[in-house]
């Protein structure tokens, strides 16, 4: 872990759960061992009874909603009680005739008083959808005026089109920054594709980033989780 500024440091988890279709207690047990201030979720519930779901997720996790849910097609924030959530905005990309339905999710936050914003989205399994819907998330990213961090299922690895969409907003591959482009986030089972990512304001300092992996992940869901730890610019 590199030195950090002075600003107030945040530990930032996403995770794309799987639908909650596997282990649930070992769902949990990875989202508290990261012990994290916020968590950016895809493929939280997102239908019938959703809201109470989440809230159940959240929960499960120790951690509160923030935003998201089915506004923002199963892209979901939670934070601990040591952030303070200002407001939430939710899109959803134009959909695709028999194409699943995605979308993002921002949210406005403070922690000490220091405001930063979250947002997530988790991109098309097609190839010809992903791009549309990049420049959709890039446009709402741009709303933010606050330090944004990003948590994000691009389905595609680092040399694809929406990949350099969002490095073209002014945003950095946290996993780049520590050298650890490498290593993979899908599957649990065999892993060889990085198609997950956390990005971060260059305002931010990123002290840590790893594709996190405790005993329980590879029963928890088809990806691992990706946690970082980040410094707020100071004031």
């Amino acid at each position: 872990m590199t030195a950090m500024g002075d600003g107030p440091r945040l530990r930032l988890l996403s995770y794309n759960v799987h639908s909650l279709r596997d282990d649930l207690d070992a769902l949990a047990a990875v989202v508290r061992a990261a012990d994290p201030d916020v968590v950016v979720v895809q493929e939280a519930p997102r239908r019938f009874r959703w809201r109470s779901k989440c809230a159940a997720l959240a929960h499960r996790f120790g951690l509160v909603v923030a935003g998201g849910g089915l506004p923002a097609l199963g892209n979901l924030v939670l934070t601990s009680l040591r952030v303070r959530v200002h407001e939430q905005t939710c899109v959803r990309y134009p959909l695709t005739p028999g194409r699943h339905m995605r979308g993002a999710v921002l949210v406005r936050c403070d922690v000490g008083g220091t405001r930063f914003a979250v947002a997530g989205s988790h991109l098309a399994t097609d190839s010809r959808e992903r791009p549309a819907q990049a420049e959709h998330l890039r446009r709402l990213l741009a709303q933010a005026d606050e330090p944004l961090l990003l948590g994000i299922d691009l389905n595609e690895t680092p040399d694809g089109g929406a990949w350099r969409t969002l490095a073209g907003a002014g945003l950095i591959d946290a996993a780049t920054t520590m050298g650890r482009a490498e290593i993979p986030t899908f599957p649990v089972t065999e892993p060889r594709r990085r198609i997950d990512a956390i990005f971060v304001d260059p305002r931010c300092e990123v002290g840590d980033y790893r594709v996190f992996d405790p005993p329980e992940a590879r029963r928890a869901s088809d990806h691992f989780p990706l946690l970082a730890e980040v410094a707020l610019p100071g004031s």
